[in-house]
């Protein structure tokens, strides 16, 4: 009867508990992750090797990339899109950068919905991640900084936190 009472209360709090995030087995590191495109062009290759095929060029530097896989020197890596495939290391940085998804976001002065309006960033800019709280990311981008709620951004988790 003990037993069956102590299985049912850790069974109810297994939602809770934190799940182990995987590592990736090159570098320790967590994934999946977000990461930016350090240069102005990167190839993107079919297999982890120059040997391969480039199917892809990303040509935006700053661009966030998710790594989801590791390889040696590789990284495969997918963009907002889903596109992507495997790239050097040497091409990317641990620097953190988002996407705006919403057209004329908001980015605000505080991390509140009534804060005053710095500027409106249009669909598709690339903002560099300062910090982010639960639900809101401090960025910078041409000359301004301000907050942006996390839900118009692409290239950091919704349960994400950023020092």
């Amino acid at each position: 009867m003990r037993l069956t009472l102590f299985m049912t209360a850790l069974v109810a709090l297994l939602p809770s508990l934190p799940l182990a995030q995987e590592r990736g087995p090159v570098t320790n590191l967590p994934m999946p992750r977000f990461v930016s495109m350090k240069t102005n062009e990167g190839y993107v290759r079919r297999g982890p090797s120059r040997t391969h095929r480039i199917d892809w060029i990303f040509k935006h530097p700053g661009l966030p990339l998710e790594i989801t896989a590791e390889h040696g020197h590789w990284r495969r890596v997918r963009d907002r899109d889903g596109m992507g495939g495997w790239m050097h290391y040497s091409l990317l940085s641990g620097a953190r950068t988002v996407l705006i998804e919403t057209d004329m976001l908001q980015l605000r002065n505080a991390p509140l919905p009534e804060a005053p309006v710095v500027a409106q960033l249009e669909l598709g800019v690339v903002a560099r991640v300062r910090e982010c709280t639960a639900q809101w990311c401090e960025l910078s981008v041409q000359g301004h900084r301000g907050w942006a709620p996390k839900s118009g951004l692409w290239g950091v988790r919704p349960d994400e936190t950023i020092d």
